[in-house]
């Protein structure tokens, strides 16, 4: 059974930063979240099953989203000190011998899915490591899953439905209607998660919502004001689920070959480790490119 893992780096980068202790380099340069996402995907790397690795990161934290939106998410808020590791942590995945996409115009979850997408076909599961609410409209094809690596869950199109009261298809309109504020969208002002997903199980999408609340044929509490408020705000709500819909057509080059995970690097490894002063993690690889 192959298995494509494919990681959001931007995410473990982060989730690395705010929960592991601060590291600094001898020269006191702070690089305790490169330090815990390479420790983090050596013992991903060392899972059984584990056999094909891609890891996407937010080369550039704006994308194209920006120039449609001015309110979407920026670099705005990030410390600098964890800023200037991503080249970094993207040097070290390529020691660590996965395949990374640097994403610039688009993001890392855009790649994600583009990946995701060419590859679900050639192998039996695609595994998304991320916990991203958007990467949820993936989940209706059965070959690709979400894994939360923190809460130690998978979801799927089931845990989709049970998670937030929609079908994957209807993520994107769910996002732009409740709103998500990881990434700027504001969603429309009453429409919460219960009755969004209450009109959504029965529409699907929001330009299926029947304009005026006296044609639907679902119950919904202050359904008048909900449906005059999706009148009156159709053309942002659209606005706000294309910003939700995950582009996939990213240039995705690697084959499934390419992404088979054959090694560590081990000079390359092994340098980064001096540079950074990691010699805790200097030999804990279990495999290195080219060994036996």
């Amino acid at each position: 059974m192959t298995t494509v893992h494919l990681v959001d780096g931007t995410y473990e980068l982060f989730r690395s930063h705010f929960g592991a202790p601060p590291r600094t380099t001898a020269d006191g340069w702070e690089i305790g979240a490169v330090h815990g996402m390479v420790a983090s995907m050596l013992s991903l790397l060392a899972e059984d099953g584990v056999t094909h690795v891609g890891v996407a990161f937010d080369s550039v934290i704006e994308s194209f989203r920006n120039d449609m939106f001015d309110g979407y998410k920026t670099g705005e808020g990030t410390p600098p000190e964890l800023h200037a590791q991503f080249p970094v942590a993207e040097r070290a995945m390529e020691a660590l011998g996965v395949v990374v996409w640097s994403m610039i115009e688009q993001e890392a979850d855009d790649g994600l899915a583009a990946a995701a997408t060419k590859f679900a076909p050639q192998v039996d599961r695609v595994v998304i490591m991320s916990p991203d609410k958007d990467m949820a409209q993936l989940y209706g094809n059965p070959k690709i899953v979400g894994y939360d690596r923190r809460k130690a869950a998978f979801i799927d199109a089931d845990g989709v439905r049970e998670k937030f009261g929609v079908s994957p298809e209807s993520i994107p309109d769910y996002l732009a209607l409740v709103g998500d504020t990881a990434d700027g969208i504001p969603g429309l002002a009453g429409w919460g998660a219960k009755s969004t997903g209450l009109v959504l199980t029965r529409y699907v999408h929001l330009d299926a919502i029947p304009p005026s609340d006296e044609d639907w044929d679902v119950k919904v509490r202050g359904a008048t004001k909900l449906a005059a408020t999706l009148r009156e705000n159709m053309d942002a709500a659209l606005l706000y689920r294309d910003l939700a819909t995950l582009r996939t057509d990213a240039e995705i080059p690697e084959t499934i070959d390419d992404l088979e995970w054959k090694g560590v690097h081990r000079a390359e490894f092994e340098a980064l480790c001096d540079e950074l002063d990691f010699g805790g993690i200097r030999n804990r690889p279990s495999r290195y490119f080219g060994d036996a």
